[in-house]
């Protein structure tokens, strides 16, 4: 079947005018949808980038740098913001690729439709008017004929000769069938050419033209595809970086980060003894007032905050050793720096001392000065943290040395009479007094309880951690356990306290958080 629109289509015109009216409709319309799409691949980009963003750690939280589940949300979160840049970029080559020829195109278009159908408009103009001046000379011709022929009638009627009125007549006859001729051979050759020649070229140029629309919205449907796929291989390794990091995900790793992070180091605490209410007032041991207090606070968060000491002594031992180690790897890093810095400025000034046209050798020296300074004070910062680190791990490996050969801890280490007392943090204090202080401090308690009535409480006191009171004037306690204060520490590290009015002893300071009462004289909180 042919389908030249020229031959087939010749008495189509007006339809032809609607239907590439509506071609271009359907261009501009496929136009917006592709604009559209390219705003809502840009939306979802910007918003996928802005879920990313504020999804990501904060870099104030190391604790989501020590754990795989964090490590691998945060690794997720920079595949998702990649996706969005490819998806930005989809969008861009939208806009650029399609969006933007295409309304170029289509005015091209416009123009070009404009012109094909105002030849088209032009020759059928022409043939029309061939055809009322064919019409025309066609009922000029009828007329003279008519009257020609009632002239002849009128002269046979009454038998006279031809007047010359009806010799007119016939003239004129004559002449508009002549004139009818000549119209009609003209009006022939009109149409055979307006059908034969002008239409198939002006209907054939507007086929050509509407065959290059079409194909243009096949082009358009191509870029587009080949647009989007060209950003899957990047968002497939997206995703495959994304299954990856679900794979390097390790509970049991985890939990064991938690030990690392949390482990305190300190002996769990030992068993309750029994207590004796028949006695009104023991100077012996106890364990006792357990009630909530064994639940409350376990943990010494309080002295995991702030800033501390330099030396990190308010720390349990493990949280110290961590802490310190964690430091002298940055001292390290930054004493590494320095070097580098310093070998970098002496070899310029080997460079400036050889050639001196490319810079002054002298006027490196205050910046070598500087980097002197600064690995002089890395360095001794390293001996002090690295001394700290040194004591605390023979210190926990005494602790795990007392532990397997059996020796009690609570028993020998916290006791007040022994010479060495151990402090929260794993450390210990050498005293050669101590016991004879204690004694003294034990002849004072004695005394003390000789009086009818017990001494007034100045304050109160919060344990920090458990204490096992083996000697006769020392009071056993509870980690969180609530005691009242009856007489401050004197100097030799030991504070006296009372529990329930009915016993009272002596527990070392480091192991409680003192509260006094604003009217007690020379009120202070030891921590």
């Amino acid at each position: 079947m042919s389908c030249n629109w020229g031959t087939e289509l010749w008495d189509q015109f007006d339809n032809l005018e609607k239907h590439t009216s509506w071609g271009i409709d359907f261009l501009e319309r496929y136009t917006k949808f592709v604009k559209e799409r390219a705003d809502i691949e840009l939306s979802y980009a910007k918003q996928i980038r802005s879920l990313s963003k504020k999804y990501h750690p904060k870099r104030s939280r190391e604790d989501e740098s020590r754990y795989t589940w964090c490590l691998a949300f945060a690794a997720t979160l920079r595949q998702l913001n990649d996706v969005a840049v490819q998806r930005e970029e989809l969008a861009e080559n939208l806009n650029t690729q399609i969006v933007c020829e295409m309304t170029r195109y289509i005015q091209e278009l416009k123009a070009e439709r404009k012109t094909h159908f105002q030849d088209g408009r032009r020759t059928q103009q022409h043939i029309e008017s061939s055809w009322k001046q064919l019409e025309s000379s066609k009922r000029r011709f009828e007329r003279d004929c008519k009257e020609a022929e009632r002239a002849q009638h009128v002269s046979d009627r009454i038998d006279l000769d031809k007047t010359e009125g009806e010799k007119q007549k016939q003239q004129a006859a004559e002449e508009s069938r002549k004139d009818y001729v000549t119209s009609l051979n003209q009006f022939n050759q009109d149409q055979h050419q307006h059908y034969h020649t002008l239409v198939p070229v002006i209907y054939q140029r507007i086929q050509d033209m509407e065959e290059r629309r079409i194909e243009r919205i096949a082009d358009a449907m191509r870029l587009s595809a080949e647009a989007e796929r060209k950003i899957l291989p990047v968002v497939s390794r997206c995703l495959d970086a994304m299954m990856d990091t679900s794979e390097s995900i390790h509970p049991r790793m985890d939990t064991r980060q938690v030990v690392e992070v949390y482990k305190s180091g300190f002996d769990p605490p030992g068993d309750v003894e029994f207590e004796d209410y028949s006695a009104t007032m023991r100077r012996s041991i106890s364990e006792s007032s357990y009630l909530d207090n064994r639940t409350e606070g376990r943990s010494n968060n309080k002295l995991l905050q702030g800033s501390g000491p330099a030396d990190c002594s308010h720390l349990p031992p493990e949280q110290r050793r961590k802490k310190l180690q964690t430091r002298i790897d940055n001292i390290n890093e930054e004493i590494q720096k320095e070097r580098e810095q310093r070998d970098a400025l002496l070899k310029m000034r080997q460079v400036y001392e050889r050639s001196p046209q490319m810079g002054d050798a002298s006027s490196l020296e205050p910046q070598l000065e500087e980097v002197k300074q600064s690995l002089l004070r890395l360095e001794d910062e390293l001996r002090k943290n690295q001394a700290w680190l040194s004591e605390v791990d023979s210190r926990l490996s005494d602790h795990s040395r007392r532990q397997s050969g059996g020796c009690g801890l609570n028993s020998q280490e916290t006791t007040p009479g022994s010479s060495s007392l151990k402090h929260p943090d794993g450390s210990y204090t050498e005293d050669h007094n101590a016991e004879l202080q204690f004694k003294s401090r034990s002849s004072e308690f004695d005394d003390d309880f000789d009086d009818e009535e017990p001494l007034p409480s100045i304050g109160t006191c919060k344990s920090l951690y458990p204490f096992q009171g083996q000697n006769e004037g020392t009071l056993s306690m509870v980690e969180g356990e609530l005691l009242s204060v009856v007489e401050e520490d004197k100097g030799d590290g030991w504070t006296r306290v009372r529990r329930n009015l009915e016993e009272e002893g002596y527990v070392p300071t480091s192991y409680i958080k003192v509260f006094l009462d604003s009217s007690a004289k020379g009120a202070m909180t030891y921590i």
